[in-house]
Parts: structure tokens; C-alpha cells; sequence
């Protein structure tokens, strides 16, 4: 009797209830072309800051569902120079945020390329930069067994419980070719479920000694940025699957021991992603009021030193009370010049005078009084 889903002799030939998954499929269709329609009205600015956000909660989180804790602010900023993004303030980044950041934008930014063996093995070898061959890692390359079978184990030594054990090393090469042929194939199946089913398909071969997780969430994104035909990600799927941990190794587990019908995974996967884009809405809060901010004072000419330090208070970034001291220290401006910035913006009706006065006095955004 076949104990996982890979020694069943129709193996890998999956199937799917099609009218189950219809009506999930169009829900999250429908989610998903609403949120491109709406980050595609943001400026420029806010679209990139969207983006930067995005990838960022991506990285940090993919890694977190392995154990590993990533800073964010490396990741941010190892982002943003691959971007060129100008976001001052840049953190320095060790090998392996920039490796795992590097992985990332090569899955999205070349969704136009077909997944190859080349390529996953560029981004095995990136999630390892400093492992060659030690701790049993083979790097840029796929498992040898050399330490017994590839199982996926939970408990403490001696009581450990196997969830999974995957194909012998042998027959990987011969997996991931077919594997690689099929999920590379354009038309006849929804991209949608093509990722879901590449996703699924990927972390069942477990092709590597380590990191198999992050590759295949990285397969994943790659084939959603083909769904949509844009390098640009305004949702995490990691996240979401970082927030829904449990469930997912749950529906893993019990599809890797099932049969070769794949529907609840599928159903999973896009009630996943369905959830994944609504949580944009509350995740890129900042984005979006930014957005309508300098859409609303789009004719007022305000001077760079203006901009800067409101783009400072939408941003939620700014540390204690704005006061004309604090606005001539971040706009290296003098304590006149600074007065006169925030007078301007009394008059245009952004800033507002605290209760407090005399040398105490501080300011804040009438917008964010409002909205608080």
C-alpha cells in the first residue's frame, strides 16, 4: 500500500474537482484584478513603496515559516539597493538577507523566463552563500541521501514523528524534469492553479538537502508574477502562509498522503491567496493614505523641506512631537526657515498648533488628528 502520494502509480498525474474550485477561483480572480486596478492608480512614489514594503514582508516571513529570523531593515535595505531605490538611511546587509533577498527579485523580476534546473540552483546555492558542501548541505545541487532518506520530522530525539518522507535521491532528477516540463507550459490550466499546483508539486520532490520551503514559496511567486505579467508584488503569500502556519503543514501533510486528487489543496491554496491580497488593504495603510495626502495637495507647491518631513508624519516613522527645533535638525534648515515651513502649512490648513505653547510648542497634521 502506497504510504505518500509520490509511490502511487499514477503518480504524478493530479487531478482536481473543477466545478468545486470555480467559484473560489473567480472570488480570487476578482480579488486579485481589483487590487492590481487600484495599485496601478497610486503615484509612483507610493507604488514603489508598496513594492519595497511587500518584498520585504515576503522575505522576512518566508524565512521565518523555516525558524530562521531575518532583520527587517537589512532586507529592506538590501532591497532597495537591488532596486535602486533612493529611501535614505540604508542598513548594511550580511550575505544571507542579500542571498535570499537575490532569490526573491529573480523569481518575480523574470516571471518571463521558464523555470529551469540552472535557476533553481542559483537560488539554492543563494539561500547558502556560506555553506559549500558542509553540514551536509549540498549547495547548487540536488540530494544525494548520503545520510539516509529526505524526511520532514517534528518531536524530540527519539520520539520523533516522520510527516513526510520524500522520493529517493535517485529519482529526482527524472522528478524535477517532469516537474520543470510541466509547470513551464503555457495555456490549458489557470495560472492560478498552476501555482498552486507548482507550489504543491515542488516541496513533494524535496529535490534539496535544505531550504526546499523557501524555494518552492519562491516557485510559487514566480508563477503568480506570471498570472499577472509583472514583476511588481503588492501581496505576500508568504505572509499570509507565516499567519496560517499550522494549516498549511496540516494540508500539506494530508495531501502528500492522499490520493492523486488535489482539490482541497487547491482550495486551500487560493482561499490562502485570497486572504493574502485583503490583508494588502490593511498591511500598505500607510501607502494608500500617503497616496491620497499628495493627491489631495497636489497644487500647493510646497518646498522639499514640506514634503520630506510630511512624508515623515504619514509614514507613522516620526519619533516625538514635530517641533520647530526637531524640523530645523531633519530639514538642516534654520529655526526661521523652519517657522516659516510650518506657518505655510498652518495657513494651507495640513499642520495644526498643539494645546501646548511658548517654547513647548509643537505640531500635528490636521489629516492625522482627524483619522485618529
Amino acid at each position: 500500500m502506497s504510504r505518500y502520494i509520490h509511490q502511487r502509480r499514477d503518480w504524478p498525474d493530479f487531478r482536481w474537482d473543477e466545478d468545486a474550485l470555480a467559484g473560489p477561483l473567480s472570488q480570487t480572480r476578482l480579488r486579485q484584478g481589483r487590487l492590481l486596478g487600484r495599485m496601478e492608480s497610486l503615484g509612483f512614489p507610493q507604488r514603489d513603496e508598496a513594492v519595497l514594503q511587500t518584498l520585504t514582508l515576503d522575505v522576512v516571513k518566508s524565512s521565518e515559516i523555516e525558524g530562521e529570523v531575518l532583520a527587517s531593515e537589512q532586507v529592506r535595505s538590501s532591497i532597495a539597493r537591488r532596486l535602486g531605490m533612493d529611501i535614505g538611511g540604508l542598513t548594511p546587509s550580511d550575505r544571507r538577507v542579500d542571498g535570499v533577498v537575490r532569490m526573491t527579485l529573480e523569481a518575480v523580476q523574470n516571471h518571463a523566463k521558464p523555470l529551469t534546473q540552472e535557476r533553481l540552483f542559483d537560488w539554492h546555492a543563494a539561500l547558502f552563500p556560506d555553506v559549500r558542501g558542509a553540514a551536509g548541505v549540498q549547495v547548487g545541487a540536488w540530494r544525494d541521501d548520503a545520510r539516509g532518506p529526505m524526511q520532514v520530522v517534528s518531536g524530540p530525539m527519539g520520539r520523533e514523528r516522520v510527516h513526510y518522507e520524500a522520493p529517493a535521491a535517485e529519482r529526482v532528477p527524472r522528478e524535477i524534469t517532469v516537474f520543470l516540463d510541466r509547470v513551464n507550459r503555457e495555456g490549458g490550466l489557470d495560472p492560478l492553479l498552476r501555482a498552486a499546483l507548482a507550489h504543491l508539486w515542488f516541496v513533494t520532490i524535496h529535490p534539496f538537502d535544505d531550504g526546499n520551503g523557501r524555494i518552492a514559496r519562491a516557485v510559487a511567486d514566480w508563477a503568480l508574477a506570471r498570472s499577472e505579467n509583472s514583476p511588481r508584488r503588492f501581496y505576500s503569500m508568504s505572509a499570509q502562509i507565516r499567519r496560517e502556519r499550522r494549516e498549511y503543514y496540516e494540508i500539506l501533510e494530508r495531501t502528500q498522503k492522499g490520493p492523486l486528487d488535489v482539490t482541497d489543496w487547491m482550495q486551500w491554496f487560493l482561499g490562502c491567496l485570497e486572504r493574502a491580497i485583503d490583508g494588502t488593504q490593511a498591511a500598505l495603510a500607510s501607502v494608500f493614505r500617503k497616496d491620497a495626502f499628495w493627491k489631495d495637495h497636489a497644487r500647493l507647491g510646497l518646498n522639499e523641506r514640506q514634503r520630506m518631513i510630511l512624508n515623515r508624519l504619514l509614514d507613522g516613522g516620526f519619533q516625538g512631537k514635530l517641533t520647530s527645533s526637531k524640523w530645523a535638525k531633519l530639514a538642516k534648515c534654520s529655526q526661521d526657515t523652519a517657522q516659516r515651513d510650518i506657518q505655510g502649512l498652518i495657513e494651507h490648513g495640513i499642520l495644526a498648533k498643539d494645546g501646548a505653547g511658548g517654547r513647548s510648542t509643537s505640531y500635528s497634521m490636521r489629516r492625522l488628528l482627524m483619522d485618529a
